[in-house]
């Protein structure tokens, strides 16, 4: 029943408030002022605030955290949460066997008096599911979108206040009502999740990976990212001051064509003035559209490519825009004057040329390009088997309508745009779509494994991806059910 009546901010405090064995403190700093006020508003706040802090000054903050490179960071969060519970417990420990533990602690930069910022900060939790064990945690950054000071530190409160009580009330239950219960009373014009992480022996059974994609799908963030084990990541803070060299597609699955358009084009982007392999971060993104198959996104399809993908190393970026001007732009506002490259197959041109795709854009087409590639921004196209007569289809040959030569010519002129030379030909009639049919059809005789890296076909294999199942089981697993048995 509550779930359906949607309790109100101030009655979800009063139920953490009256819940004697939550306890705990909290720690805000910079704009976050908010949320440690909602209980205490709410009454009863004696029963679960310990205490609370704001260490405003910096050099206060320093005297009690040690110093920051950056206060609005993970980083900063996640010495606060070690801080501030290791004080609750060490202080508290005679409640420790009837007392579920907490600190929640957040650092904001809220929009300034001038407004020349996007206010951001980052939100934590470190609590208890049951006394006496572990802590768990979770993390998440938030953009704020509201256009005044204090409409930011509002929602700031309402996020708090349902984190934790999304922590405590539905965070062992099912995936949806822990993420409705977060962003409750919150649309997100007001305020964006694009990084959410959790971790500890409550949350084993939780693939961060899995909330990133729902984020996106759900529509609280456009975009949201992970390492190659599977770490949700921040895309402002692993992506600031880099030049990013990004290539977006299906990845189902990953083959040695789309290996072969990244070393060629890095090659020609570590040419790019300016451009330091240090300063270099590779992005494999995959959009919404692409993980979506009969109108559904499979989780499980999606964690396929993810573990393909991260057992080369790569960072992935799941996003919800489906023109690449969007994503570009998105990425440009990040890397702050860097460059960018983006790997294009050749038959993209010719959707980036087609106005159709631009037609809810005041400026159209040329909106879109000023948008996308008006900045340090560079396509590199990779060429393709001609589907109509099977031979090399290169940038050179690419036609464009009559009244956008123009366009096209002004991209190459400005190097824009530029043609890879250096590629594979033998590679070039790989198809990824081929390659997933042999796959799921079981056998082990058609050779698919050729047309895709050593690791990705050994990845494949091992952890079953994409429903692959052997008809000999392999030697290594024989053996190890074998001694298994023994034993």
């Amino acid at each position: 029943m509550e779930d359906r009546r949607r309790l109100t901010t101030e009655e979800k405090a009063l139920k953490i408030n009256l819940n004697s064995d939550i306890y705990g403190s909290f720690s805000e700093i910079g704009a976050g002022q908010e949320v440690a006020a909602n209980f205490f508003r709410a009454g009863g706040s004696s029963g679960t605030i310990a205490f609370a802090s704001s260490a405003y000054d910096m050099k206060v903050s320093d005297s009690i955290y040690g110093k920051a490179k950056r206060y609005v960071s993970e980083e900063r969060l996640l010495t606060m949460l070690k801080k501030e519970y290791e004080m609750v417990t060490t202080s508290l420990d005679s409640r420790k066997e009837h007392t579920r533990f907490f600190s929640f602690c957040n650092t904001v930069e809220s929009l300034n008096y001038h407004k020349t910022n996007q206010g951001q900060g980052w939100v934590g939790l470190r609590f208890q599911i049951n006394p006496n064990t572990p802590p768990n945690h979770i993390i998440l950054h938030v953009k704020m979108h509201d256009h005044n000071n204090r409409a930011q530190q509002e929602a700031l409160g309402i996020l708090g206040v349902n984190l934790i009580y999304a922590a405590y009330f539905h965070a062992t239950g099912e995936l949806d009502y822990f993420i409705n219960s977060l962003v409750h009373h919150l649309p997100k014009d007001r305020i964006e999740i694009d990084m959410l992480h959790v971790e500890g022996p409550d949350f084993e059974q939780i693939d961060n990976r899995i909330l990133a994609l729902n984020l996106v799908k759900r529509g609280i963030t456009e975009a949201t990212m992970f390492d190659q084990t599977g770490k949700v990541l921040q895309p402002a803070s692993k992506l600031y001051k880099k030049n990013i060299l990004l290539m977006r597609g299906r990845f189902r699955p990953v083959t040695k064509v789309h290996i072969d358009m990244l070393n060629s084009a890095r090659g020609k982007f570590y040419e790019e003035e300016g451009v330091q392999k240090k300063d270099v971060r590779e992005v494999f993104e995959l959009t919404l559209r692409d993980l979506t198959s009969g109108g559904q996104i499979s989780d499980m399809d999606f964690v396929d490519r993810a573990e393909l993908l991260g057992a080369l190393g790569y960072t992935v970026m799941i996003s919800n825009y489906l023109r690449y001007y969007e994503m570009v732009d998105y990425l440009s506002d990040i890397t702050k004057g860097y460059k960018m490259g983006i790997i294009l197959g050749i038959y993209n041109i010719h959707n980036i040329f087609d106005e159709q795709y631009y037609t809810h854009l005041n400026g159209g087409l040329l909106e879109a390009f000023g948008k996308g590639f008006g900045r340090n921004a560079k396509m590199y196209i990779y060429p393709a088997i001609n589907y109509n007569n099977g031979e090399l289809y290169e940038f050179k040959d690419v036609i464009v309508p009559n009244h956008l030569k123009g366009l096209l010519t002004y991209m190459i002129d400005n190097e824009k745009i530029e043609a890879l030379s250096q590629f594979d030909y033998s590679l070039l009639n790989i198809n990824a779509d081929d390659v997933l049919a042999k796959i799921t059809r079981h056998e082990d005789d058609e050779n698919w494994d050729s047309d895709v890296p050593d690791r990705v076909a050994k990845a494949i294999k091992f952890m079953r991806l994409f429903g692959y199942t052997p008809k000999v089981e392999p030697e290594e697993l024989k053996l190890s059910k074998e001694i298994h048995f023994k034993l």
